[in-house]
This record gives C-alpha cells, sequence and structure tokens, in this order.
C-alpha cells in the first residue's frame, strides 16, 4: 500500500511518515501544500492521499479543493482529509457525491494509533471513515432544517457569491465552472427555495434574503 501525504506541519508530516513506515505503509511523498499534492499524486498514483484541509498560501482550503481535484481526475486514489476540528462545509463537499473511498477526520484522532491506522487501511480499501464528531453535527444540521438544507454545497456557494452581488458571469469565473452550469445551479436555487417565476418579483433578491436571514 503506498500513501501520499499533505501536511503543512513539518512535525505532524515527520510523524505521520514514520507512523505509518511503521506499519508496513510505503510513503510515496511528503508534501506541504496543495499544488504539490496534486503533482505528487499524478506522479506516484498511490492508493491513498491523506490530505490536511488548510495548506498555505491562504490557509482555507487548499488541500479539499486539491482532493477534489484528485477524486475527479484519479478516483481509484482514495482519499482521507484531516482537519483540526468540524468544518462541516468542506465535510459535506466531500461525500457529497461517491464516499466509498472518502475519509474525514479530526487530527486529535491521529493520536489513537491503532484507530488512525486502521482508518487509513479502510479507507483505501473502498471503505469509508467519518469521525464521530463529523457525523454528529451533519445529524444536527439535518434536523435543524431551515429553507436552505435543501441545497447542495455547490448551491449554497453559488447563492453565497449571489449574496455578494455577483453576476452569474463573475460566479462562473470565480468557481471555475461552465454558464450553463452557473444558470442550472441558479434555477435549482429558486425552485427548492420555492420561488416560482414572476413579474412582481426579483427572484434572485428575494434567494438572497432568505440567505442572509438563514445562513
Amino acid at each position: 500500500m503506498r500513501v501520499v501525504i499533505a501536511e503543512d506541519s513539518v512535525l505532524l508530516r515527520t510523524g505521520l511518515e514514520r507512523m505509518l513506515a511503521g506499519d508496513g505503509i510505503e510513503v510515496a511523498a511528503s508534501v506541504g501544500d496543495g499544488e504539490a499534492l496534486l503533482e505528487a499524486v499524478r506522479a506516484t498514483r498511490p492508493d491513498l492521499a491523506l490530505v490536511d484541509v488548510r495548506m498555505p498560501p491562504s490557509h482555507t482550503d487548499e488541500g479539499l479543493r486539491a482532493a477534489v481535484r484528485i477524486r475527479a481526475e484519479l478516483p481509484a486514489t482514495a482519499i482521507l482529509v484531516l482537519s483540526q476540528y468540524v468544518e462541516e462545509h468542506h465535510a459535506v463537499n466531500l461525500v457529497a457525491g461517491d464516499a466509498r473511498g472518502i475519509g474525514y477526520l479530526i487530527k486529535d484522532r491521529v493520536a489513537y494509533v491503532e484507530e488512525f491506522l486502521e482508518a487509513v487501511r479502510a479507507v483505501a480499501a473502498g471503505g469509508t471513515r467519518l469521525d464521530p464528531q463529523v457525523v454528529a453535527q451533519l445529524l444536527n444540521r439535518r434536523r435543524q432544517g431551515g429553507p436552505l438544507s435543501a441545497l447542495s454545497p455547490r448551491e449554497r456557494e453559488v447563492l453565497a457569491l449571489m449574496a455578494e452581488g455577483r453576476s452569474n458571469a463573475a460566479i462562473r469565473a470565480e468557481l471555475g465552472i461552465g454558464t450553463r452550469a452557473v444558470e442550472k445551479h441558479v434555477t435549482a436555487i429558486f425552485a427548492k427555495l420555492r420561488l416560482p417565476d414572476s413579474e412582481a418579483d426579483h427572484r434572485r433578491v428575494l434567494a438572497v434574503m432568505t440567505y442572509l436571514r438563514h445562513r
């Protein structure tokens, strides 16, 4: 079994390397940012990518963005994300499609060596491992409901950009998707928020108002 590690903390990255090697797992590459992760995975084709969510340069979601690209380009590569704390939006993005070969663990879980290594092997074999804290928060979100709960993670992104006053063209450029895809998401938002086409009401404004009230 071969693994690529992406973690900007040198101390944690070194610890992960030693832990995996000690269990007979080959570390094909060990890097500190999202672009290096993409290059390493493309070059080595590992069984699993072990990915920190927040990495340079902005320390927001570079790791997750890289993981999503890996999932699209090399679906045979399993993804195990490590996060400092539960980031619900990222967790939903990660498991929104096929959850096989996907894991999301809080970094504290690494301290439980046997449990962590079991998760690594399970996800690499096509299983799914979600941290109990992640599951609890996602279930709580579902219970809370609300008008925005029906929206997909991508639709929430589109609506958030609409709330910033972005046009469809600006949303397309920001998210790196096609014009028709943006239009499809906007139409879906209107439908899920129950905003029928009307000459008297501006659905875009009503959608933004709903978002601001319930986000």
